[in-house]
């Protein structure tokens, strides 16, 4: 049986909906899962249905029968095989908790994932990514070998065909060349403070400053930085009985859960590109506890 997950953008226009559901009928899809999204701000059209078919329907014929009408319509479309794990470099520097989440979910299966490297600029997580049978890639980042740094990161992306990479507290800057190349395809998390609260100890400021909302940001990257199209946020209340230290433990804990939820839906090609926003379907039934993250 094939499954697979149909994701379209197009110019708003009447019968969109109609000739889709009409194509996959005729060519033995059953639609299981089906959202969409009409922006009248933009005049844009986005959808994505999931579909399985016990013919034997190709992804292939498939993309070809469609053709004609995505011409029609003026559609940017794709078929994406369920079945087919995304491959995912994760990236770290010196704080371990959104890796070791990333890792735990991998593993009990509940972040369906091929994780085909970590990239470090640091040893400290060596050992936990070797003992996860993932290779680990060292690359030393200073003021002076940055370009050699991030050839090196290129080089890892093509030998491991990465379709992804997230920046799991990865604390060094990618360059613009970088972030155009992989434009839609390194996610980033950090606190949600921003534009406050900068340096190296954004809680610490928080906390002096009296706050009473810890949050994250999970958001693609762009030449902006930490200013990219935003995938997923949360929030945690404090009080002001809790000291420093709370507040980055409650962070931490934070902006585990929003990486991992803005990864899981990219994974299930449920975030869809809208200028310098996004559109973030809600996830499909059927997927590990109908997808629910956190």
């Amino acid at each position: 049986m094939l499954k697979f997950v149909l994701t379209v953008t197009c110019p708003t226009k009447r019968g969109i909906v109609a000739a889709i559901s009409q194509f996959l009928a005729e060519n033995g899809c059953n639609i299981v899962d089906s959202a969409q999204f009409d922006d009248l701000h933009t005049g844009t059209f986005f959808m994505r249905v999931t579909c399985v078919s016990e013919e034997k329907a190709t992804l292939a014929a498939l993309e070809s029968g469609f053709e004609s009408i995505a011409s029609t319509l003026d559609m940017t479309y794709a078929f994406h095989d369920s079945e087919k794990r995304m491959k995912v470099l994760l990236m770290v520097s010196r704080f371990g908790h959104c890796l070791n989440d990333l890792l735990y979910r991998w593993k009990i299966g509940a972040l369906p994932i091929d994780i085909v490297g970590v990239v470090s600029n640091h040893f400290d997580y060596q050992k936990v990514v070797v003992n996860h049978d993932i290779p680990f890639h060292h690359v030393k980042v200073t003021k002076d070998n940055k370009p050699q740094a991030e050839a090196r990161l290129m080089e890892i992306v093509e030998q491991t065909e990465a379709d992804l990479i997230v920046l799991a507290r990865y604390m060094q800057v990618l360059s613009d060349a970088v972030c155009k190349k992989m434009s839609g395809r390194i996610i980033n998390i950090h606190h949600s403070f921003l534009p406050s609260f900068k340096g190296a100890n954004p809680y610490k400021q928080a906390y002096e400053r009296g706050v009473k909302l810890i949050g994250a940001t999970a958001h693609y990257v762009t030449e902006d930085l930490d200013e990219g199209p935003i995938i997923e946020q949360d929030t945690a209340r404090i009080t002001h009985a809790q000291s420093p230290e709370d507040y980055v433990s409650i962070g931490r804990d934070v902006e585990s859960q929003v990486l991992a939820r803005a990864v899981h839906a990219h994974i299930h090609h449920r975030v869809f590109m809208n200028g310098h926003r996004t559109i973030v379907f809600p996830a499909s039934p059927g997927s590990y506890a109908s997808e629910r993250m956190g």
